[in-house]
């Protein structure tokens, strides 16, 4: 591994003592904490993650997660619900599948929505596009920020303000984490948080590329 546990866990400690308004290293420090399985900490640090950014879905499903684990059914519930609701608007296939599917093994109702999220289809400005982080309209990439499925998958769903603040952010953990780009792992460790930040996932890049060529 890049990071031991421990390592990880005081680099996003580090990261949100200098910037404790960056909701990613909450998630991120958040994320450690439940590996390490120190579920208070995790909890507090999730928290924090939802108070700044609304719209972190992973948040709310890991921090369902750590309370369900701990039998704080009613807690894990209400985050759950907020998360999944949340998670359909923003269009976070994973997040909201992983929610409604610990919903319903806890035996608790899950919410039935649609999205919100203006369909791209509908958007009758071709520079438009439906941001799935924003839930909003957006201005169009001019091109994918990267090579392959992923800058495609990144192209298609989130607008130029988002990425540049994404970029902003990314710039964070470069600096935070001391990554150097010609190390593979250090750009695994990037992407990671780019996916996370963005609220997406792997299995879902790989699927709507699957889908792109079917058609």
């Amino acid at each position: 591994m890049f990071m031991e546990a421990t390592e990880r866990i005081a680099q996003w400690e580090n990261m949100t003592q200098a910037d404790p308004e960056n909701s990613m290293g909450w998630l991120s420090l958040g994320t450690a904490y439940k590996e390490a399985r120190r579920p208070d900490d995790a909890i507090e640090a999730l928290r924090r993650a939802i108070d700044l950014d609304q719209g972190l879905s992973r948040a709310y499903q890991l921090l369902g997660q750590v309370l369900a684990q701990l039998n704080r059914q009613d807690e894990a519930t209400s985050v759950l619900t907020t998360g999944y609701t949340t998670a359909t608007q923003r269009g976070d296939v994973m997040p909201k599948e992983a929610m409604g599917a610990l919903l319903k093994q806890m035996g608790q109702p899950v919410p039935q929505m649609e999205g919100k999220g203006q369909p791209l289809e509908e958007l009758s400005d071709v520079n438009m596009i439906a941001d799935r982080r924003t839930g909003r309209p957006g201005p169009r990439m001019d091109d994918p920020p990267m090579r392959g499925p992923l800058g495609k998958f990144i192209f298609d769903h989130f607008s130029q303000p988002t990425w540049t603040e994404w970029i902003s952010m990314g710039t964070k953990v470069i600096n935070e984490l001391r990554l150097d780009f010609s190390n593979r792992e250090h750009q695994k460790v990037y992407d990671q948080q780019m996916m996370e930040w963005l609220g997406i996932d792997e299995q879902e890049v790989e699927a709507y590329a699957e889908k792109s060529k079917q058609g």
